[in-house]
């Protein structure tokens, strides 16, 4: 949501920010605008995509040494070139770009309403920059002085960069509750919302914490917080992180090499955590807390959207095999009634980006209740990583595209691995069953490469579908979760209503949707639930639902029921998940390219939700 760039330093800047900010399209956005400062401050901001920008400032002075750049989303004020970033002072001589919510502007807008100052935007952003031209020139303070005690002031969350036109050789940045990285070169320094932007030119960066700014002065870096304590020899870290993960690599866009990467990505989440053979298992991050998973009470889930539907996965895998009792919560709500939380309750938080706002305070506030905190996350050094007690990484690699794919089967496999240690270290699972299944899951990669197979296929049935007004997504037990992550990607990328539910639930009152134009999928792969399955086919059938199935390899039975069947390789129950959630991420995907819409970056959505 929103991303930032910025640079100081002895190359020119506008290329610098252009190519990041295309970098920066996948978090999505509705305007884009950069600032140069050269022997003028020069603003240049559009609704629209990046390369609107790009037009609007060619044969322009795009010169100058320091710059910032923003792709905005849409908060405070209607997506128009006017609310665009970046916003200027009163008297002009600031820019400033803004990720985030500022909650009381309205209280401060007004203030200084009465004080003569004029906007011409609706956005709490530049509010922002005025009250800090305001602390500077009322109080008599220097630049940086001022954007301090302005940071304490406010509340809310955000991630800010400053440029002033007196100041040619300053740049100033702050964030809290919304990510910022510093990147650290020869002679340089480049910010940014997340790593991407950078990285072709740095490896090295230091990831701001909450409250802190950092002063970018006369080729120096000073980092202090909003409280003015210097921090000393503030951690640089080196990215793990190569510019063609990056790349769409000869794909035609990020979703797709992202459907296609999964059988690496899923390996890679469980690679050195495992062995089939005598039936180990190792995940650092989980070591030190084993007794407190041993000894649980109650393990919370919190997430939101796909993280949602992993975690609703982990419930089944917990209370299966390690017979925890699992709550699955949406962190957005989480945070704002008043849950029951004891101190020997364990949290899991799952994100993919690990900069998700309302688990980041749905994490905050199960700690001040006490309990453990456990994060799943895919993103190095983000937020989550650094507020959990421990945790661990799904190692799935950048994820570009805005709807999941990659991030899902990597979380589910990484709790799938959990669940199954956990079971063992309480005697739940037998040392056989365990191998078993730790077998089964090092060949899924496999037959992940297997049911991506199935492509021709489901593309001739999203040709078939493609003008579908509503689709209905059924699933028992495991499949559950994949119905309603099948019905989220095809709402998120092409825009056609569609909803998950229980197969059991159709009879109270999804079946009354159901007739000739109805399209209604069915994960019926073999397992504990084939035959109920099979009866719910029998009752869409019946009503001339038209009926798309996901079942396992060979089954004949459904295949005489269904209109279409998608086959995929048969594997154990609890896996089902990492194998039915491939056909329908490709059945979204080219129903969506069909109806001519943009995958990487469907209208409305953003990558990382860092605000309320």
């Amino acid at each position: 949501m929103c991303g930032i760039v910025g640079y100081i330093g002895s190359k020119e800047a506008y290329p610098i920010l252009i190519s990041g900010l295309k970098r920066l399209e996948y978090r999505g956005y509705d305007s884009a605008g950069v600032a140069l400062l050269d022997t003028t401050l020069n603003v240049y901001k559009k609704a629209g995509k990046v390369s609107d920008l790009e037009n609007l400032v060619a044969n322009k002075n795009v010169n100058g040494h320091v710059g910032i750049g923003h792709t905005r989303w849409a908060t405070h004020g209607e997506p128009n070139d006017v609310n665009a970033h970046p916003h200027l002072s009163q008297g002009g001589d600031l820019a400033i770009i803004h990720n985030g919510i500022i909650e009381n502007y309205s209280s401060i807008k007004e203030t200084l309403l009465k004080k003569g100052h004029t906007f011409k935007s609706d956005t709490d952003t530049e509010v922002l920059i005025h009250f800090i031209e305001d602390i500077r020139d009322n109080a008599n303070v220097d630049l940086e002085e001022a954007v301090r005690l302005a940071l304490n002031e406010v509340v809310g969350a955000y991630a800010i960069a400053i440029i002033s036109k007196n100041h040619p050789d300053l740049l100033i940045a702050a964030r809290k509750g919304s990510p910022l990285v510093v990147g650290v070169g020869l002679g340089e320094y480049f910010i940014a919302s997340d790593a991407t932007p950078i990285i072709e030119y740095t490896r090295n960066v230091i990831y701001l914490e909450d409250k802190e700014i950092a002063i970018i002065r006369d080729n120096k870096l000073v980092i202090k917080t909003i409280g003015n304590k210097i921090i000393k020899n503030p951690y640089i870290e080196e990215l793990n992180l190569s510019l063609e993960s990056i790349e769409k690599g000869g794909y035609e866009n990020f979703m797709l090499k992202e459907i296609y990467e999964q059988p690496r990505s899923i390996l890679d989440s469980m690679r050195g955590r495992i062995n089939a053979k005598t039936g180990t298992f190792h995940m650092s991050g989980l070591k030190e807390y084993e007794h407190k998973f041993i000894n649980a009470k109650r393990i919370i889930i919190v997430a939101c959207g796909t993280s949602w539907h992993a975690g609703l996965v982990a419930e089944y895998l917990f209370e299966d095999f390690a017979r925890i009792p699992v709550e699955v919560e949406y962190a957005s709500e989480f945070r704002y009634r008043n849950p029951v939380v004891n101190e020997d309750d364990i949290v899991l938080a799952i994100s993919q980006s690990g900069e998700t706002a309302d688990t980041l305070a749905a994490i905050e506030l199960a700690k001040s209740k006490g309990a453990m905190i456990f994060g799943i996350c895919n993103v190095v050094g983000s937020s989550i990583p650094r507020m959990t007690h421990a945790g661990a990484y799904t190692h799935a690699g950048p994820e570009i595209g805005v709807a999941s794919t990659k991030a899902f089967t990597a979380q589910v496999t990484v709790l799938t691995l959990m669940a199954l240690h956990i079971a063992q270290l309480r005697g739940k699972i037998a040392d056989k069953d365990l191998r078993r299944m730790f077998s089964e899951l090092e060949a899924i990669p496999a037959k992940v490469e297997q049911a991506l197979k199935s492509d021709d296929v489901i593309v001739k049935i999203a040709e078939k579908f493609k003008d579908a007004q509503n689709f209905l997504y059924l699933g028992r037990g495991y499949s559950f979760p994949v119905a309603l992550e099948g019905a989220l990607k095809l709402k998120e990328i092409s825009y056609i209503h569609a909803e998950g539910y229980p197969a059991a639930e159709m009879k109270h009152g999804p079946i009354a949707l159901i007739d000739a134009n109805m399209p209604v999928v069915v994960i019926a792969t073999e397992g504990a639930n084939y035959e109920k399955v099979v009866s719910n086919i029998q009752e869409v059938k019946a009503r001339k639902g038209r009926i798309i199935a996901i079942v396992s390899e060979g089954d004949e039975k459904i295949k005489s029921m269904a209109e279409y069947v998608i086959e995929i390789p048969k594997t154990e129950d609890c896996l089902i998940p990492l194998l039915a959630t491939i056909p329908l991420q490709l059945l979204s995907y080219h129903i969506a390219i069909l109806r001519g819409c943009n995958v990487d970056q469907p209208r409305n959505l953003a990558k990382s939700v860092t605000v309320e």
